[in-house]
């Protein structure tokens, strides 16, 4: 049996982690001054949250707040800023980013951690192409501030600074797995699951959603094929994988929302921002509702959001995996070697 790894503060591991680690703040320091320059505001959103996010597959850290008079009330570790980004859009900012700490619970590979950086940002009453630009900028600003001219990660390499591919999600699934995506999804949008699963050329479980499914092939078949060479734009998202994001005026099947890729590896996801709060709730309930069946629980709704929402300017957003980013940059082939105190 190999001896176990040395602590991340041992001398030696900490002399091989360095040079990421002086990297990072490179980078670091580029991405803040890069927003400085376009008038963006630097915001710090509390990381206590009444709702850790809706999403059925995210899973938050839960802790009980108490009140000076012993009352306690259930809180938890924000798994994005966005929901407190959004209420300060409602506020009137109009330019702004995050770069903090965010936790995801049940989250621990060579590209994912417990607790992690991410990078979020919105421009208000602005194109969600807008941010596009800016994730694609930013992806080359990493690329220079590491000194590299390629990305690279488990044999697949990428150049930052080539232009990048674009491919709208339906392309992507046709070209790399053979699957018509809209062929699957009727004209208001809602899924056929029957329709996918006949022509799904992953295995799935007997009782596995049109969501279930369209994850599986996502990452099986499409999501290595994509940013190898250059960066995936991977675009107009299924409407029913749209999460927080608006639908496209064009297509009731798709959604303005976005993700980034190089090397097989995600790095961003945005969107045109959601501002109609009813659609909202429906959304967030009926994901709660998946996760209440398939994890036993479900997070409560932030109705101080959907408040905001209401009075929240059209919008678009980024959120970026900071350390993944910086990972590609530098070389590195697993998260805790590019933060600089890891989880243990």
């Amino acid at each position: 049996m190999p001896p176990a790894p040395s602590p991340w503060f041992s001398p030696d591991r900490h002399a091989d982690r360095r040079p990421f680690l002086l990297a990072r703040n490179r980078i670091v320091a580029g991405i803040r001054a890069w927003f400085t320059e376009r008038e963006f505001l630097e915001v710090d959103c509390a990381a206590l949250a009444i709702s850790p996010g809706n999403e059925a597959h995210l899973h938050a850290f839960a802790t009980e707040l108490i009140q000076p008079d012993g009352s306690t009330e259930r809180r938890y570790l924000h798994t994005s800023p966005e929901f407190a980004a959004k209420k300060l859009l409602a506020a009137g900012e109009t330019r702004i980013f995050t770069l903090g700490h965010v936790w995801r619970n049940r989250e621990r590979t060579p590209t994912h951690a417990p607790e992690f950086t991410m990078l979020e940002w919105y421009r208000a009453r602005e194109d969600y192409a807008a941010v596009i630009a800016d994730a694609l900028a930013l992806v080359r600003l990493a690329a220079e501030a590491a000194q590299t001219r390629l990305f690279r990660w488990r044999g697949r390499a990428a150049d930052p600074f080539a232009t990048a591919e674009w491919l709208t999600g339906n392309d992507a699934f046709i070209r790399h797995a053979g699957v018509d995506l809209l062929s699957t999804l009727r004209e208001d949008g809602t899924a056929d699951t029957e329709a996918l699963a006949a022509i799904s050329p992953v295995a799935f479980g007997k009782d596995e959603s049109w969501s279930d499914i369209f994850s599986r092939i996502l990452s099986e078949k499409v999501e290595p094929q994509l940013g190898l060479g250059r960066v995936t734009v991977l675009h107009e998202y299924p409407a029913v994988e749209a999460a927080l994001a608006r639908t496209s005026p064009r297509d009731a099947r798709v959604a303005e929302r976005f993700e980034l890729y190089a090397c097989g590896m995600e790095l961003a996801n945005g969107f045109g921002e959601l501002t109609d709060a009813e659609e909202q709730r429906r959304r967030f309930i009926s994901e709660m509702d998946v996760k209440e069946r398939v994890y036993g629980e479900r997070y409560p709704i932030d109705e101080e959001l959907l408040a905001a929402l209401a009075i929240m300017p059209p919008a678009s957003g980024v959120a970026l995996g900071l350390d993944r980013l910086v990972m590609l940059a530098t070389g590195a082939t697993h998260i805790d070697q590019v933060q600089w105190t890891p989880v243990p």
